[in-house]
C-alpha cells in the first residue's frame, strides 16, 4: 500500500514509522531483524531503508596505495523485499542521485516494481567524503527533482529508451526530503521551499523532514510550505540524541540548531547512558506535542538501534 493511502486510511490518527540502515558487508541480516522485532508491536505501516552511495577506499598493494570504489552497505532493495515478506509491512527504499546512473536507477525501480514495492524516497544524496560539494555521477541525475521526474515517467510507462504500454505499469508513491532549517547548501529557507515546491509539482506525493529538535521550526516550516501551495503530507523526522558527540556532530553535518534546554541537559550528563535517557525524554516530549497537533506520521531515525525508539513509542502509541 502507498504511504499516502496509509495516511488517508488512518483518518487523522498519527501513525508510527521508522528508518533503518542496511548492515555493512559481512554482517548477518538477523541483527537487523533483532532491532526491528521490538518495534513491530507499534504497528508501523511502513519502514524506510536507506541507501549508501559509493565510497573511495585505498588498499595497500606492493608498497603503493591502490584506489578502489566500493559500497559498504549494499542490499537496500533485497532488505526491503525481505522485510515485506517477513513482517507483512510496506517498505520505502531510498533512491539516490549520487552514485547511480539513470540506467542503474531504472533497473532498481524495475526490481522494486517486480517485488511489489510501491513506495520510494527520492533523494539527491550527499557528497562523497573526498568532495567538498556534491558532484553528480556521470550519467546520473544532478538533483532530486530529476529523479522524481524519472520515477513519474516510469509510472506512465516511459522508460529511458522506450515507452512500454502495459496494464501493470508501476504506480510508485514518491517521498522527498524537506528541511525545516533549510538544506545546508541552500542560500535561504525561502529558496529551499521553492525547490521543495518544484519537487512536489513534479510528482512528489509526500515529504519527510530532516531531523529537528525544536518543534517550532517544524510548525513554521509547514505553515510556510502551505503558503506557497504545498499541500502534500509533511511528515516530521525525529532523531533522539544518543551520545554527547551528537551535540557537535549533528549541527556540523546537518546545519541544525540545538535548543539551549537540550544543550544544558546533555552537558549535565556524566555518561552517554545518561545522555541516551535525556534524548529519549526530549523525543517523547517533542513527539507528544507533534501528535497533539495532528501530524500524519511520527517518523524516527533509528540508525540501527531500537531500544530508544521502543521507549519513545511506548510513551505514545
Amino acid at each position: 500500500m502507498k504511504v499516502t493511502d496509509h495516511i488517508t486510511n488512518a483518518k487523522g490518527k498519527t501513525l508510527f514509522s521508522f528508518e533503518i540502515v542496511p548492515p555493512v558487508k559481512g554482517k548477518n541480516i538477523q541483527e537487523l531483524y533483532n532491532n526491528i522485532d521490538p518495534l513491530m508491536e507499534f504497528n508501523p505501516p511502513f519502514i524506510d531503508v536507506t541507501t549508501s552511495r559509493e565510497e573511495t577506499i585505498y588498499i595497500k598493494k606492493e608498497g603503493l596505495l591502490d584506489k578502489k570504489t566500493t559500497r559498504m552497505r549494499p542490499g537496500t532493495v533485497g532488505i526491503c523485499a525481505s522485510i515485506q515478506h517477513k513482517y507483512n509491512v510496506d517498505t520505502v527504499p531510498h533512491v539516490l542521485c549520487g552514485g547511480f546512473t539513470k540506467e542503474e536507477t531504472e533497473y532498481l525501480l524495475v526490481d522494486c516494481h517486480y517485488l511489489g514495492i510501491q513506495n520510494v524516497m527520492a533523494l539527491r544524496g550527499d557528497a562523497r567524503s573526498e568532495q567538498k560539494y556534491f558532484e553528480p555521477t556521470e550519467g546520473g541525475h544532478p538533483f532530486a527533482i530529476d529523479l522524481v521526474k524519472q520515477i513519474q515517467d516510469l509510472n506512465k510507462g516511459k522508460y529511458l529508451h522506450e515507452t512500454v504500454e502495459s496494464e501493470h505499469s508501476s504506480e510508485f508513491c514518491i517521498g522527498v526530503a524537506g528541511y525545516p532549517e533549510k538544506h545546508l547548501e541552500s542560500p535561504s529557507l525561502q529558496s529551499d521551499l521553492k525547490r521543495l515546491k518544484e519537487k512536489v509539482d513534479a510528482g512528489a506525493d509526500y515529504v519527510v523532514t530532516q531531523m529537528f529538535f525544536d518543534n517550532k521550526k517544524y510548525f513554521e516550516f509547514v505553515e510556510a510550505a502551505k503558503e506557497i501551495g504545498i499541500t502534500v503530507p509533511i511528515i516530521p523526522g525525529i532523531k533522539p540524541i544518543a551520545v554527547k558527540r551528537h551535540m557537535q556532530l549533528l549541527p556540523q553535518v546537518f546545519r541544525i540548531d540545538m535548543p539551549q534546554d537540550l544543550i544544558e541537559a546533555v552537558d549535565a550528563c556524566a555518561t552517554n547512558k545518561d545522555v541516551r535517557k535525556v534524548g529519549i525524554e526530549w523525543a517523547i516530549q517533542q513527539s507528544k506535542e507533534l501528535k497533539a497537533a495532528g501530524v500524519p506520521v511520527l517518523h524516527y531515525y533509528s540508525m540501527g538501534k531500537s531500544d530508544n525508539i521502543k521507549a519513545i513509542a511506548e510513551a505514545l502509541f
